[in-house]
């Protein structure tokens, strides 16, 4: 496993819970950190390497990557001495990948980069002309005739027709998820058991659209509280207290912050409301749906409409707010039933068998 630091994040947790799953069938992992940063704790059995960049020389951004693949080259070259080589090599958010598509040590047909979002969103989305071109050219020269791992089919889509990559493998394995550990840790007391609310989870940046998300709760008629577990930058913070008291529902809106375990929350609330502009997969989406809540999300770019299917569609918003409140509200009002529901699809068990599926004899 390679990444780039550990702070808190999705792609991050679903590294280290991959890694977990790994250790617990029998399998050696190293995981590979290319920065010091360390949010989590490492599971029991993993070989962490924090492989830093101690460069301080003014020119240093200029000889970034191939510095930082030697760097790696070195770190692989000495753990397979002492080990023996690599079955898999997993790559995991664009950074690392700019640097592991430069690495000597690493044979392609063991590499594989797994994409986490939708690159069009986040690399695209306010570049035009010349950057825009550029940078669909720098994209391209890292994954074209690489492996890929998309955690949806639409990641690997957007690649293919934006950037016109051109993989030499690609497939679609969804993100693992400890289903027993997250049940477990929902059992925990939570101050608004027993209340009705909703409750949205992720952190405050522009993607996440805080902003259409109280809008539509605004426009919901909906008076139950809309709780936000999650934080951001004391600017983001303040414009949403200020937006959601100019929407007159401030008495209403409870800002949380982040808690290390929101599981609890999740479980206790009426429905879980997502409303991106573009989610690589949608974690909190099936986290709800183990925690036995109902899902709301908007028909974003990524990963939603390929989780909320049958009776979990009714659940999926236009990209507005107008739709996004009265998809909160008809959820509110029926929610689809949840029992019969299988999730084993995501289960650490079937996730780390399609991964160890990559692994190729030699």
């Amino acid at each position: 496993m390679i990444i780039d630091g550990l702070p808190g994040g999705g792609a991050e947790k679903v590294v280290l819970t991959l890694s977990k799953g790994l250790i617990e069938r029998g399998h050696r992992v190293t995981l590979f950190s290319l920065r010091t940063i360390c949010e989590y704790s490492i599971p029991e059995g993993v070989d962490y390497q924090v492989v830093a960049d101690r460069c301080k020389k003014p020119w240093r951004k200029l000889t970034e990557l191939d510095r930082r693949a030697a760097l790696l080259d070195e770190a692989v070259e000495a753990a397979e001495a002492s080990e023996g080589p690599f079955d898999l090599v997993l790559s995991h958010l664009h950074k690392t990948d700019r640097i592991v598509s430069r690495c000597k040590q690493l044979p392609p047909e063991k590499t594989w980069f797994c994409i986490h979002g939708v690159f069009s969103a986040s690399y695209l989305a306010r570049r035009k002309g010349f950057s825009r071109w550029f940078k669909k050219l720098k994209t391209r020269s890292v994954y074209r005739h690489r492996n890929l791992v998309g955690v949806s089919q639409y990641v690997i889509d957007d690649l293919k027709e934006v950037f016109h990559v051109r993989p030499d493998k690609a497939r679609v394995i969804c993100n693992p998820f400890d289903i027993e550990a997250i049940q477990q840790l929902s059992r925990e007391p939570c101050s608004l058991e027993g209340k009705d609310y909703l409750i949205h989870v992720g952190r405050f940046h522009q993607t996440k659209r805080h902003d259409r998300l109280l809008r539509a709760y605004a426009k919901s008629a909906l008076t139950v509280p809309l709780v936000l577990i999650g934080q951001g930058s004391s600017e983001a913070t303040a414009a949403l207290k200020r937006l959601s008291e100019a929407l007159n529902i401030a008495d209403r809106v409870i800002f949380k912050g982040f808690t290390c375990n929101p599981y609890p929350w999740i479980r206790h609330a009426r429905a879980l409301i997502v409303s991106s502009d573009s989610e690589g997969f949608g974690n909190v989406l099936v986290e709800a749906l183990i925690c036995g809540t109902p899902i709301v999300s908007t028909r974003c770019p990524g990963g939603p409409a390929s989780i909320m299917t049958g009776d979990l569609a009714m659940g999926l918003a236009e990209m507005n707010e107008e739709s996004l409140a009265a998809t909160m509200r008809a959820v509110y009002q029926h929610p689809p039933a949840l029992e019969n529901l299988d999730l084993t699809v995501y289960s650490i068990e079937a996730v780390c068998q399609q991964y160890l599926d990559l692994i190729t004899p030699d």
